[in-house]
């Protein structure tokens, strides 16, 4: 199902914004960037809960940009990518939380999100 979505949400973002998509990418790469350091280690307890918080932010943003009525994409599209981004931020607080230590899925799925666009 993933990766159906991606191929949809690519297919649509080439008609959507380039500007829009890159600041989006940008965004997602700076959150790859935090987690993967975490990834590696060693980090501070703080760095861990910062770089948490801003993956859980921006998929916050993404959303409630999504859940807008005047969003271009189509539902199904959208409640994928929010099905996906919900999932984005359990985890996250999972990890904050220490119930899970694999910040690979994490890093997988904004990647594959970030190159979608």
């Amino acid at each position: 199902m993933v990766l159906m979505t991606f191929e949809a949400y690519e297919a649509v973002v080439e008609e959507s914004g380039y500007q829009e998509r890159g600041r989006e990418r940008q965004a997602l790469s700076l959150g790859i960037d935090r987690l993967e350091r975490i990834e590696k280690g060693p980090f501070s307890f703080e760095d861990l809960v910062q770089s948490l918080l801003y993956v859980r932010r921006l998929w916050t943003i993404f959303i409630e940009d999504l859940s807008h009525p005047e969003n271009g994409l189509p539902d199904k599209l959208r409640a994928d990518i929010i099905s996906i981004g919900l999932w984005v931020i359990k985890e996250a607080d999972r990890l904050r939380e220490e119930k899970s230590g694999d910040v690979m899925q994490l890093i997988e799925i904004n990647r594959l999100i970030r190159d979608a666009l």
